[in-house]
Parts: structure tokens; C-alpha cells; sequence
């Protein structure tokens, strides 16, 4: 059985973008990192902590494939609650001491079980739910998830999100605003919120179908939310740049629709797109090949020229 991306090869755009010059503090934390002969992700300065610039994704874990029911299925029965902890203690031995986390179904007991076998992760929590709920996680930050704040925004209810950053800020966490559509953090930034970070999808998937029926002269597509444009990530990668707020880039595979081959020039592309201060969330399904090992590898060879 193939890991995902080569599953979907059966079923970017070149990056020419310079990074922004880093501070003196950005650069050390792209230096090379290793303990023994074992690569580090480098790191980077978030909330107050240095994290990897490598965050472990938690869609595969769930089954949340955003491709269909069949890999949905194929990595919920891959992905034990064994097999999640043994990748983020994997990711550990990497570096990637950050894992994006989502409160869904059997996640907060696997949270559980690795901690309890010694394993630590600074978690950034895609925020369902209240501070109450997030609170007792002991978060690094929170955002609100990206596709509620779609909703909100196509039905006129920002200043839902709004309050739900407010509550945030005053229980104290770090608080940020996800998004798969730049013009919505846009709307964000130029509104002045009081938000710490973004969290964006490089890939817009939650357009309204009206705006389909006008790209494609009123034909309608099957799956409209899985739909992946080559033309949509430098318009994220675009904000995250223009942004002085750290940002967090997700789905830059295009959730495994990029081939095994082209897994570098993807890679290349979103650090070459964002900024030093700024990460990348990536989901990890290593069923015939040790994902965790050959993106740290990348990025630790992107980041520092090795």
C-alpha cells in the first residue's frame, strides 16, 4: 500500500520568490541542527518559544484526507492510537517539537497516551470550541479552524469570529485566525484585529460555488471543496509575505495531490514564499516510506543550503 502521496499519483508553480532579509535572531535558528548524526528541523521564534519550522499535521492521523472516503478509511486503520504516538515521538527525534492539533474524536486520548510515554509537543489547536475547552490543553496558541471561518465570512457572521478571538485573548492564550481564502485574512488585517498569527491554506478550497459558476461559465464540479488550483498558493503565499504577524502555511502538497517528485519543489516554494518567521503544518502518512525522516531531511536542506 502506498503512503499518500503516491496512492493519489493514480488518481507548483516554480517558486522565483526571495525570502524577506531575517533578523540577526532568524537567521541562527536556520543554522544547522543535529543531535549525533540525526538532522533537526530548524527552528524559530513562536509565542514565546523556539519551535520547529516543520509543524506534524494531524489530518492523517483522523482519517481527514480531503480527498475521499476511501483514504479517509485507509488512514484511520493505519493510524492507530500505537502508531500516532509512535510518529510524534518520531517528529521529536527530528526536531519538530510542534504538532497542530484538532480536538476531534479519539485525538485527546492519543494526546494522553504520548504524553504519558514522556513525549512533549508545543500544540497549536485548530480552536473549535471555547477557551474553556482549550484552556486545560495548556496551548502554545490557538485558531480559529480555517473552514468556520469561511462559513462565518460567506454568511456575513465576522464579528462571530471577532468575539471568539476576544474571549481568547482575555483567558490569555496567543491567539490567531485561520483561513483557505488570503482576501479573508486580508479582511482580517486591514480591520486591525487584535490577533497574534494566521494560519493559512495555500490552496483555496472553500470557494462559494458562485464564484465556480462564474470561473468555469456555469459548469459545476463534483467535488467542489477538493478542488486545487496551481494558480492559488502564491496569492496566500502573497499575504503571508505582505503580513508582518507570523504565519503558519498548510496543505502546501495540495493534501497529497502533488506528486512524490515534486515534493521538493513544493517544499522550495512555500519557504521561499514566506517569511523567517513563519512555519509550515504537514500531515504525515508514512505507510511505505519514513515521511517523518525525509521531511525533516528536506526542509533542514532547504532552510540551510546543506
Amino acid at each position: 500500500m502506498p503512503n499518500r502521496r503516491a496512492f493519489l499519483q493514480s488518481t507548483g508553480i516554480a517558486a522565483g520568490l526571495a525570502l524577506r532579509s531575517a533578523t540577526a535572531s532568524a537567521a541562527q535558528n536556520t543554522t544547522p541542527q543535529r543531535t549525533g548524526n540525526q538532522v533537526q528541523v530548524p527552528r524559530m521564534r513562536f509565542a514565546g518559544a523556539e519551535i520547529s519550522r516543520l509543524v506534524v499535521g494531524c489530518n492523517p492521523f483522523y482519517g481527514f484526507s480531503h480527498f475521499n472516503r476511501i483514504l479517509g478509511t485507509v488512514m484511520r486503520e493505519y493510524y492507530t492510537p500505537e502508531r500516532v504516538c509512535e510518529v510524534l515521538h518520531r517528529c521529536s527525534r527530528f526536531g519538530i517539537n510542534a504538532y497542530n492539533y484538532v480536538g476531534l474524536g479519539r485525538a485527546p486520548q492519543d494526546l494522553q497516551r504520548f504524553q504519558a510515554e514522556g513525549g512533549r509537543m508545543h500544540l497549536i489547536v485548530q480552536g473549535m470550541g471555547g477557551p474553556e475547552t482549550i484552556l486545560p490543553l495548556k496551548p502554545l496558541a490557538v485558531y480559529h479552524h480555517g473552514e468556520m471561518t469561511d462559513r462565518a465570512y460567506d454568511e456575513g457572521k465576522m464579528e462571530t469570529v471577532r468575539e471568539w478571538c476576544k474571549r481568547c485573548r482575555d483567558a490569555g492564550l496567543f491567539v490567531g485566525v485561520g483561513s483557505h481564502r488570503p482576501d479573508i485574512l486580508a479582511f482580517v488585517e486591514e480591520k486591525g484585529w487584535d490577533v497574534d498569527f494566521y494560519a493559512g491554506c495555500v490552496y483555496n478550497r472553500t470557494r462559494p460555488a458562485a464564484e465556480w459558476k462564474r470561473l468555469l461559465n456555469g459548469e459545476a464540479l463534483e467535488m467542489p471543496q477538493e478542488v486545487y488550483l496551481r494558480s492559488d498558493p502564491p496569492r496566500m503565499y502573497d499575504f503571508m509575505r505582505r503580513t508582518r504577524k507570523p504565519c503558519f502555511a498548510f496543505k502546501i502538497m495540495a493534501a497529497g495531490r502533488i506528486e512524490a517528485d515534486g515534493a521538493d519543489q513544493a517544499f522550495r516554494q512555500a519557504f521561499a514564499s514566506i517569511k523567517p518567521t513563519d512555519g509550515v503544518f504537514i500531515g504525515i502518512f508514512p505507510r511505505a516510506g519514513d515521511e517523518v525522516r525525509e521531511n525533516a531531511e528536506r526542509v533542514q536542506r532547504i532552510l540551510t543550503g546543506a
